[in-house]
């Protein structure tokens, strides 16, 4: 093996180059107060000689990493891979860099994460979907890097979130069900254990029956973990055993494909037969047969809004509320039979 090449300075460049430097550094740093002939003889040694700053010791120089730590649940789920785009956008645009990383919400992991990211001094820290525990708000209190919960909300509010009114979303998906007369509706969901998604979007199916006066049956709720074969494994089980079943509302877009999937299986005709209905609208929505109708989550919205509330935070603005509640809309396609729309 060849000898390995020594790291080259700002001293050797500034060498090179006849500058001192402190005339490099206004160079790297882009500062105008440089003569044009001299910031060119300056970036052509920088590439003759292959140098790269060092982003450790500006860092300890600006009491500054200019990066964001994001802890994510899990970076398969197209969902949160698209929030993670609008995330992306956003630092790019203000000069930040990302380090991105997977918690598979796993409360001990996302504490550890945390912890992890506290110690390479990132600027700020965007924390995705998963649930804000005890543990969560001692680690949050007892730093001075500014969080923003993006997806997710800290139960007494204290922290900046970003996200949108998941029982009012549940109840209107819900609704349309009922709005097309069905009175036998059951409910696919995650865990009822999951107070950011599972449990508000059950709370709003339950709350639309009621305001309905139609019967809350227990034996219509099957419970999944949000993805396509456990949607597929609670359609059957429901159409095993209530084959009278009309309707149902799946709390996540890859239950309800693997819903739509089931009952095809099993010889019914969506939406004949059954409406179905989900929650996201992840490009799988728009890709299966028939189109399924979904609440569409703003997602890009989402990690977008949550990275420039930060963005303000780290730097100072002025931020007018920092608990920010978006819009959602119902996309209704041909899963469903009712093809509008409106708020009540």
């Amino acid at each position: 093996m060849g000898k390995k090449r020594e790291n080259i300075t700002i001293y050797d460049v500034a060498r090179e180059a006849g500058v001192s430097m402190a005339t490099v550094s206004r160079v790297v740093n882009g500062n105008p107060n440089v003569k044009p002939a001299t910031r060119k003889k300056v970036l052509d040694v920088i590439r003759s000689l292959g140098y790269r700053p060092n982003a450790v010791a500006r860092g300890l120089a600006s009491k500054r990493t200019t990066t964001v730590g994001v802890v994510i649940p899990d970076i398969s789920n197209m969902f949160y891979a698209e929030l993670t785009r609008g995330i992306e956008d956003i630092a790019t645009m203000y000069h930040y860099n990302i380090i991105l990383s997977n918690s598979d919400l796993k409360t001990e992991k996302e504490i550890q994460l945390i912890e992890a990211l506290l110690e390479k001094q990132v600027d700020g820290l965007l924390f995705l979907g998963g649930e804000v525990t005890d543990s969560h708000r001692e680690i949050f209190n007892h730093t001075s890097v500014p969080i923003v919960l993006a997806a997710t909300r800290e139960e007494h509010q204290e922290k900046p979130s970003v996200t949108i009114d998941q029982i009012q979303a549940a109840k209107e998906a819900t609704s349309v069900l009922i709005l097309e007369g069905h009175q036998q509706i059951a409910y696919i969901g995650g865990p009822l254990t999951d107070s950011v998604n599972g449990y508000p979007r059950y709370i709003g199916y339950k709350e639309a029956l009621e305001e309905n006066e139609i019967p809350f049956v227990e034996s219509f709720i099957q419970l999944g973990d949000y993805r396509y074969k456990s949607g597929y494994e609670a359609m059957k089980n429901l159409l095993t055993s209530h084959s009278s079943m009309t309707a149902v509302f799946a709390a996540s877009d890859e239950m309800a494909v693997g819903a739509i999937h089931a009952a095809q299986d099993l010889g019914r005709s969506v939406p004949e037969d059954l409406s179905i209905i989900g929650f996201e609208d992840i490009p799988l929505a728009s890709q299966v047969r028939p189109l399924l109708s979904t609440v569409s989550v703003p997602m890009y919205d989402i990690g977008a809004v949550a990275m420039r509330l930060l963005t303000k935070y780290m730097n100072n603005e002025h931020v007018e509320s920092g608990q920010v509640v978006l819009q959602y809309s119902l996309e209704l396609r041909d899963s469903t039979r009712l093809k509008e729309w409106e708020e009540k």
